[in-house]
């Protein structure tokens, strides 16, 4: 079931395609806020600006009912420089939209403009608040936006999030009650040893042989730690150390990633690196510092709510297309903040198979414009689903 006459779906394409040629990092999606802004108003929606800098809520009322639901979509692009050559390509560098949030923001920006045309052919009853979220990319912009009062001024029942995903086909989506993304902390593991000259090491206390050891030995802190039938991932992504080619540095950094699902398994994993850490220091005659620094949660779907979901998901796409394989998904988002304090759901929508580097975060990345129209048809059977009209 589709939404979307041909002008109207040209219009969001347009929308999408300049938000993604005019990509904005955390905090600054000012023209971005702008966009949607005017969409809402423009749409006759009540809107409100400011929570969090530059996060955008439209709202829709029909009926009496005081029950409400929430729809988020995140607004913000990340710091990549883009590798397509195509018409829309980001034009400002060092920014793109990598991730797809140019396509959330125009999914439910086309699902705010069919509700508010067709308000009386849509049978609900109650309050809608189109949520448009800056700073998901690892700033938490919906942490920010529930300090600065969403969920106060704008009281809802329930709140559901979409994500475009690369690599479930295009009409297929993914639902899954609980977990489907995990929490994530970031960890700072600095050596110091004793810099000297690189043809004399036996007068030093070499800090890359000591780094280098201890990238190899956090290898095995999931596979020797972490219970089997559990899930975590530790990876180091940064070994900074040493600026001449005849110097042993004084000192070098490693930086990288745990991923859980659970709290008790990241309290596991953190020990073990610690544990790691200082015997390497103790091996090497080092000294060794581990910090460790909590992002996000663990993004868990209700079961109601998820249930609410998959059916409409159905209704959607058909039974068939509604799949659980795909999650859950070590990746992290920060709609887990909201999860923690509203019931909700968040799914997966295909984006298509992700070809040609159309990777999540990826320099081609490319939001496919085909399924912005399942999206607002997703978005419109929800609203109808989670806010039903009394039966007469």
């Amino acid at each position: 079931m589709t939404f979307l006459d041909r002008n109207t779906l040209a219009d969001l394409v347009a929308i999408r395609r300049d938000l993604h040629a005019h990509p904005e990092l955390a905090f600054n999606e000012t023209r971005s806020a702008d966009i949607v802004a005017r969409e809402l108003a423009a749409y006759g929606l009540e809107v409100h600006r400011g929570l969090a800098k530059t996060g955008v809520v439209g709202v829709l009322r029909k009926g009496h009912s005081a029950r409400a639901i929430g729809l988020r979509a995140d607004m913000d692009a990340l710091p990549l420089d883009e590798k397509n050559d195509f018409a829309h390509r980001s034009t400002h560098a060092g920014k793109m939209h990598a991730c797809g949030h140019d396509g959330h923001s125009a999914m439910l920006l086309g699902a705010a403009r069919y509700l508010a045309e067709h308000r009386d052919a849509i049978d609900f009853d109650g309050t809608v608040y189109f949520i448009f979220q800056p700073a998901e990319e690892s700033e938490g912009g919906a942490k920010v936006m529930i300090a600065d009062g969403l969920f106060s001024q704008f009281p809802m029942d329930a709140v559901y999030g979409l994500h475009n995903w690369p690599g479930i086909p295009v009409g297929e989506m993914a639902v899954m009650p609980g977990p489907v993304m995990a929490g994530t902390c970031a960890f700072e593991i600095r050596v110091q040893g004793h810099g000297c000259h690189a043809a004399m090491p036996d007068l030093g206390v070499d800090t890359l042989v000591a780094a280098s050891q201890l990238v190899l030995a956090l290898q095995t802190v999931v596979a020797r730690n972490v219970p089997p039938c559990e899930a975590a991932v530790v990876s180091v992504t940064q070994i900074h150390g040493g600026e001449a080619w005849n110097v042993i540095p004084d000192d070098a950094v490693l930086r990288g990633t745990i991923r859980s699902f659970k709290p008790q398994i990241q309290e596991l994993v953190e020990r073990a690196i610690e544990r790691l850490s200082l015997g390497i220091a103790s091996a090497f005659g080092a000294r060794i510092a581990v910090d460790f620094d909590s992002r996000y949660p663990p993004t868990v779907n209700s079961v109601a709510e998820t249930e609410l979901c998959r059916r409409v998901a159905a209704d959607v796409l058909g039974e068939d297309a509604v799949r659980q394989d795909e999650l859950p998904s070590m990746a992290a988002e920060d709609f887990a903040y909201m999860l923690q304090v509203k019931p909700g759901c968040y799914v997966w929508l295909g984006n298509g198979l992700g070809s040609g580097g159309c990777t999540l975060h990826n320099p081609r990345y490319d939001f496919n414009d085909e399924i912005l129209q399942l999206g607002v048809s997703y978005w419109v059977k929800l609203l109808a689903a989670a806010l039903p009209a009394a039966s007469n």
